[in-house]
């Protein structure tokens, strides 16, 4: 089909890529496991094998997106070298030791008629990943949605579209070589914007759930504009309490690896808030540790009086996803004070408190209303593969279907196979 594009209208590509998806999710429906696991394991070997090509587009990627000036964040998500390729093949073997959903009994029950009813898990279909600067999603989204017995349409940003084509075309290799349609794993070869209105509007019904993985304006185009359902976070506006009862060497271990980690993932630490009886104990601490790896602070007046070399806080700061060496904190009363800050500026995404009073950690995980909520662990965990899932497609954060990291499990549905031996309803 590439070797048409050219001649195509852009909604004429995307139906025709809708049609093909829809077609392929029909043979994946009912693939045996056995066969989609012999093309994630032939995928794995095609990327290796494909690692210098992958890193050739790479490189004119980067080069491009720095001429660009993109944000030191964008490169780094963007950035492939011969390790995180690895770490791409390694994920895509990781899937295969996935326990297969599709088909799976998830509860079951008989009547007092003698009907015999089970909830089996089926595929979603077709779902359309729409995503920015992160190649290892083509990988990753490819993969899962594979597994699961779904067909996917990946629309990568234009950033590093010569990356995602290199990653994909080793995908199609695996595809082929398992003896499954090619058309399982589609990419959009056109960065025309119009392709991602199409893909939003369904593409002729074609389209079950569309994924977004990307920036705010991504996002929150396609939760405005989508006509199918959406798995999506908006942003990660990240928090840790630091409560009255946490260990000081604890914090600041937890506290460093959530903010300076990666500091451009989705799960890093973007607000610290510490209770207000150890402030003076810990918070110096902290904020020297943060400050000694180039981290800037911006706090409240608590925190000025406690620290050197700390910018004021805004109230634009307590709402900021800055994906950047910033991090704001705030001396909070106790407890219910850090939980109303988190309710009143979170996003829904991961939240953290560290504490050795398991009562205080209990109440927070319970009240905290987040699709992550963690006690004496890094935000960082925030992801599908530290999960055990081997990957995930993406973060959610709405409160249906999907919520948290999104792996193979959460990209089925399910129905009801029910038995009977005659029955009639009178």
């Amino acid at each position: 089909m590439l070797d048409t594009v050219d001649a195509m209208t852009t909604e004429d590509l995307m139906a025709e890529i809708g049609q093909r998806a829809r077609a392929a999710a029909r043979v994946l429906a009912t693939a045996p496991t056995s066969r989609k696991n012999e093309a994630l394991a032939a995928m794995a070997a095609a990327v290796r094998a494909a690692t210098p090509d992958i890193l050739a587009g790479n490189r004119i990627d980067i080069e491009a997106m720095k001429a660009n000036g993109q944000a030191a964040s964008f490169l780094d998500r963007g950035t492939l070298d011969a390790e995180r390729i690895e770490a791409i093949a390694k994920a895509l073997e990781d899937i295969v030791a996935l326990d297969d959903p599709v088909g799976s009994v998830m509860t079951s029950w008989e009547r007092p008629n003698g009907l015999k009813i089970e909830r089996v898990r089926t595929p979603l279909g077709v779902i359309g990943v729409i995503y920015e600067s992160r190649p290892n999603v083509t990988a990753d989204a490819g993969a899962l949605c594979l597994k699961a017995g779904n067909a996917v349409i990946l629309r990568g940003g234009s950033d590093t579209i010569h990356s995602n084509r290199a990653i994909h075309a080793a995908l199609r290799s695996g595809l082929a070589q398992a003896g499954l349609p090619e058309d399982a794993i589609q990419i959009v070869p056109v960065t025309d914007r119009a392709a991602v209105g199409e893909m939003l509007r369904g593409l002729g019904g074609n389209v079950d759930v569309i994924v977004p993985r990307g920036g705010r304006s991504l996002v929150e185009r396609v939760q405005s504009e989508a006509r199918v359902p959406v798995f999506a976070h908006l942003e990660g506006l990240v928090h840790i309490f630091i409560d009255k009862a946490a260990d000081l060497d604890m914090a600041v271990e937890v506290v460093v690896n959530s903010k300076l980690r990666r500091t451009g993932i989705c799960g890093a630490l973007e607000t610290l808030l510490v209770h207000k009886d150890v402030a003076e104990s810990h918070l110096p601490v902290i904020v020297k540790a943060l400050q000694a790896k180039g981290c800037e602070i911006r706090g409240d007046s608590r925190t000025r009086e406690l620290c050197e070399n700390i910018v004021p806080a805004s109230e634009d700061d307590w709402s900021t996803e800055y994906l950047d060496r910033i991090l704001a904190v705030k001396v909070v009363r106790d407890l219910d004070d850090a939980m109303d800050h988190i309710a009143a500026f979170g996003s829904s995404h991961t939240d953290c408190i560290v504490t050795g009073d398991q009562a205080a950690a209990d109440r927070f995980q319970a009240e905290v209303d987040s699709a992550i909520v963690l006690h004496n662990a890094s935000t960082q965990f925030a992801d599908g593969g530290e999960f055990g899932m081997g990957a995930e497609i993406g973060i959610a954060t709405g409160r249906m279907h999907a919520r948290g990291p999104v792996g193979v499990e959460q990209l089925t549905s399910f129905k009801y196979k029910v038995r009977g031996t005659g029955q009639t309803r009178s």
